[in-house]
């Protein structure tokens, strides 16, 4: 109850919501919402991973039962066409369609809101989450939101009120809060209402061509417009607990006031940073910038994305392939951290929130990063070739024994030939570095200490302090570059125990002959 981690500090402000009494619907509901207008992307992923670490830590403090819901918003009007998506031509004649009846481009799906709709679950199912799918579309269609459809036209003018200090003298002037959907041709229609009948629950308008129609709010006919839409759908469904991007954040006292307006309390909320791309552009759907959560899971394993998505999440982080290796390895370390640490320290490690309690022991005895480097200087093509070098280092290891670690050889081998190897760029060393290097070979030839890497770490380190390195990590960056073509790396003395004594003397005679830059 005292955590500091911000899943607990989330859980705690949520559960003073019912303090005086437990919900009337018998659960807490988190909700978390998703656009189909293009591809999911790991965004998508991270709101509801992050959503799911504050409800299992609600479900610690509380005997509330909880549901999550992700709803997805696939009755919207395609705006554009995505740049990511194959027959991008064959698209462009279905603008302002509903995406459930927009073709789907990849010609595997009823139409572009399915597929998109069926990637994201597939995504969130790998993950284990447990949730309920929402379409818009059904939720419409169904039923489901008639009552506060009706509900919104009874109190229209009260509704625009609210919208209508937000908005620009010129959108103001053809706004309104409901946009219908075209008897005829179904597109979403962006016009203003001649007329809304509340008795009735109808509106009336003008179609482009200057056709006057009248139709319900219920069953489809009409969608609210977004931020209308997302006070709506906290009122209907009861929503407790929501979290968004920061682009939200400008909008909250919106959403808000349109849900009280309509009888409901409205949600507790979390603002997030968002996500940037490698030139610190926003990640989008449409674009397809940033790393996909198929592109992730080709080079790392599935709680190193977590592990990601964890931390600091109002941050804006940079999210590109070459924050994965990083990720691996704090995430191993945070669970080899993990037995020891009391309650609090427990409660406070990401890998309570990422196992939801029940956290695994790290068979990782080889670091990634050390992998990536092993599978430079030996060029590896597959990891056979790197249980060749973990099986002398680590006797007692196996793939059968360290799932983890052989899981990872193959996500090394894999990464090294993608990003590592196109990006190598070795250099020769200078008159002071040769005689370091020359002097490091010197040393292992005569080395009689085993493979300890710590000893092999101290002999290092002595040979940089003795040919006046200053500061000491220039010696290392120039082993890395000089030998890795890297500008970093991993702690040298254990890359020469993993390596071997013997491999690492015929690297540095390589070098010193000019053989790698």
């Amino acid at each position: 109850m005292t955590s500091k981690a911000w899943p607990f500090e989330e859980a705690r402000r949520l559960l003073k919501r019912y303090e005086a009494a437990p919900p009337e619907k018998g659960y807490v509901l988190f909700e978390t919402g998703y656009g189909p207008s293009g591809l999911p992307h790991i965004g998508t992923f991270g709101e509801v991973l992050r959503t799911t670490m504050v409800r299992r830590a609600f479900e610690v403090i509380s005997d509330i039962p909880t549901k999550l819901i992700c709803f997805s918003d696939d009755l919207d009007g395609m705006r554009k066409v995505p740049g990511n998506v194959p027959n991008q031509e064959k698209l462009a004649e279905y603008l302002q369609m509903p995406l459930t009846s927009v073709p789907d481009p990849f010609g595997t799906h009823a139409s572009f809101g399915d597929h998109n709709n069926e990637m994201l679950k597939r995504f969130l199912d790998t993950f284990g989450f447990e949730y309920e799918f929402y379409s818009a579309k059904e939720f419409y269609q169904s039923g489901q939101f008639d009552e506060i459809l009706r509900r919104s036209a009874e109190r229209y003018d009260d509704l625009m009120a609210i919208m209508l200090k937000s908005l620009r003298e010129e959108r103001a002037e053809t706004y309104s809060i409901f946009l219908p959907l075209h008897p005829e041709t179904g597109r979403v229609l962006y016009v203003p209402m001649k007329h809304v009948d509340a008795a009735e629950a109808t509106v009336t308008f003008d179609d482009e061509d200057g056709r006057e129609w009248t139709v319900p709010v219920t069953g489809g006919h009409v969608k609210l417009q977004w931020k209308p839409d997302f006070g709506a759908r906290w009122a209907a469904l009861g929503v407790d607990f929501e979290m968004y991007g920061k682009e939200h954040a400008t909008n909250e006292k919106i959403y808000d006031a349109i849900c009280r307006k309509l009888g409901a309390r409205p949600p507790e909320h979390f603002s997030y940073e968002l996500f940037l791309d490698d030139k610190g552009q926003k990640i989008s759907k449409s674009s397809g910038n940033g790393i996909s959560i198929d592109e992730w899971l080709t080079y790392a394993s599935t709680e190193s994305l977590s592990y990601f998505m964890y931390q600091k999440p109002k941050t804006a982080k940079r999210l590109f392939f070459d924050v994965i290796p990083r990720a691996v390895d704090e995430y191993h370390q945070q669970l080899r951290a993990y037995p020891d640490q009391d309650d609090v320290q427990k409660a406070a490690n990401p890998v309570f929130h990422i196992h939801n309690g029940n956290v695994p022991e790290s068979t990782m005895v080889v670091p990634f990063a050390m992998l990536l480097n092993l599978a430079s200087v030996s060029g590896a093509e597959d990891k056979e070739t790197l249980w060749g070098f973990i099986r002398r280092y680590a006797p007692d290891a196996s793939a059968e024994t360290h799932a983890q670690l052989d899981e990872a050889a193959g996500f090394a081998v894999r990464y090294f030939n993608d990003f590592v190897k196109p990006e190598r760029v070795f250099r020769a060393p200078d008159e002071t570095e040769r005689a370091a290097l020359e002097d490091l070979r010197a040393r292992l030839a005569a080395w009689e200490g085993g493979l300890d890497a710590e000893e092999l770490q101290s002999m290092v380190f002595a040979v940089g302090k003795e040919h006046g390195f200053e500061p000491l990590r220039d010696w290392f960056k120039a082993l890395y570059e000089v030998l890795l073509g890297a500008s970093q790396g991993p702690r040298f003395g254990g890359f020469i125990a993993l390596y071997g004594i013997d491999e690492t003397i015929a690297l540095l005679d390589r070098a010193l002959a000019g053989q790698l830059a």
